[in-house]
């Protein structure tokens, strides 16, 4: 049994749609992390569930390891096959297969961009909200358990995917979930999915929440002087019952790479980009009530807009982030790392974070989601200097110790992959056991996406 034999059989079953060109399998062996370019052995471009089962069926008879992939734009080696095999890209399941307008809901293969479905639907007065910020595929997005910048009104592809059609590590095409809002029928197998990285089971078809598109949206900045400032607005804020569509924080390095790439000219200090959703009269006055509440936390220059230009380039500046980083080192390699801790430790898991960075030989920001506890730390590490990925990595190691200190997790929304795994145990106790036995029952030959999340012996 061997993969080099998985690979003739399906070069004879599927044709052109396998390649083992170099620059195909190059560009499958590198994503956002850290990690070297790792190349799978082949790729493969199915076209339907039922392909994908016969992949998989040739896969498990030769033990051969299957990487699922998206857009690669994962941050912890999560589609990087560590263990060779076959990587099976979705880009050519693209479809929007329907839309239940009065049911507010979306059917779609896993290889749909969520900004290919917000375009799809543009015309129902209906929007797909999760947004990580790439334009990620729902089915990378439902993998990795996605949320980002609005999760804290709409929250994340837990919450968002009802349903799912999957393949299993046998080859069975296994339905989970329904159209329904709510079920008691048995093991929740859609949520054990969701989120599970490719490791259990490989998504072909998702059915998705949708929301009106709201009347109106007011976005709003305001600068701090410290993060505690910034912190404890977003408590108040939460506790008095506005409904925060996006709260996010950028730290005074993360500000200024704002202004040198996007050229938005804000003072370099704590910030909080905001947006509300509502009626026009509704928006307006949660917008300012929430200046209001800033202001007894030292807020200054609160600016707030209900235009979509002015909007949009406000976002735009967040999304590019990690862009805006890159250009405070030309030539630097990111690291990116992510945790989430319960919002009453926020402040402190903040300054933390940011001290352990300026006590550091390194330069880098913070950017966060601040309703929900979760932020990111960048750092910009020059490629030619592996002390500098030590030094990162030690760092990143102490934010997961604290995390989970604090009560929180050692990632919200960026997943375990591979970079986050040794820490599982430490987080779950008993529980990360338990993990590996669901694996184990459900890929035995330890075939999906192998050396993800849990490391089975």
């Amino acid at each position: 049994m061997t993969i080099q034999t998985a690979i003739k059989t399906l070069g004879a079953s599927f044709g052109e749609k396998l390649s083992v060109a170099e620059a195909v399998r190059a560009h499958h062996g590198e994503d956002g992390s850290y990690y070297p370019a790792v190349l799978p052995d082949a790729v493969l471009f199915p076209e339907s569930a039922e392909e994908v089962s016969e992949i998989v069926k040739i896969c498990a008879a030769e033990g051969c390891p299957i990487i699922p992939w998206g857009v690669g734009s994962s941050l912890e080696g999560h589609t990087l096959p560590f263990h060779g095999g076959v990587t099976l890209d979705m880009s050519k399941m693209d479809q929007v297969v329907e839309v239940l307008q009065e049911d507010m809901l979306a059917v779609v293969q896993p290889g749909v961009t969520r900004e290919a479905l917000n375009e799809w639907i543009r015309d129902t007065g209906l929007f797909f909200p999760v947004d990580p910020g790439a334009n990620a595929t729902l089915g990378g997005m439902a993998a990795t358990r996605a949320s980002g910048t609005n999760a804290v009104r709409y929250g994340t592809m837990r919450e968002n995917v009802l349903a799912g059609q999957a393949v299993l590590a046998d080859g069975r095409i296994v339905r989970v979930g329904s159209r329904a809002k709510k079920t008691s029928a048995g093991y929740d197998l859609k949520n054990l999915l969701v989120g599970s990285e490719g490791t259990l089971g490989i998504f072909t078809e998702l059915t998705v929440k949708l929301y009106g598109v709201p009347e109106s949206i007011t976005a709003a900045t305001c600068a701090f002087d410290d993060v505690e400032g910034c912190v404890n607005a977003v408590i108040m804020a939460i506790q008095m019952g506005i409904p925060l569509a996006r709260v996010e924080f950028l730290d005074e390095f993360t500000i200024a790479g704002v202004n040198n790439y996007s050229k938005l000219g804000l003072p370099e200090k704590p910030h909080l980009f905001l947006e509300f959703h509502g009626t026009e009269a509704g928006a307006a006055e949660q917008a300012e009530m929430f200046g209001e509440i800033a202001a007894e936390f030292g807020a200054g220059g609160f600016e707030w807009t209900a235009n979509a230009e002015e909007r949009n380039r406000l976002w735009k500046a967040r999304h590019n982030v990690y862009f805006a980083g890159l250009s405070m080192r030309p030539g630097s390699k990111p690291l990116s790392t992510d945790v989430c801790v319960p919002i009453s430790r926020l402040a402190e898991a903040l300054l933390t974070a940011r001290a352990d960075v300026e006590a550091s030989s390194l330069m880098g920001g913070i950017a966060g989601h601040v309703g929900d506890g979760n932020f990111h730390v960048g750092l910009l590490l020059d490629p030619d200097a592996p002390e500098e990925l030590e030094e990162a990595k030690r760092l990143c190691a102490k934010w997961n110790a604290d995390a989970i200190r604090m009560g929180g997790t050692i990632t919200g929304e960026h997943g375990v992959g591979r970079g986050k795994r040794a820490w599982m145990a430490d987080e779950h106790g008993d529980g990360y056991a338990v993990m590996a036995e669901l694996k184990r029952a459900l890929d035995p030959q330890n075939i999906l996406n192998p050396g993800k999340v849990v490391e089975l012996n």
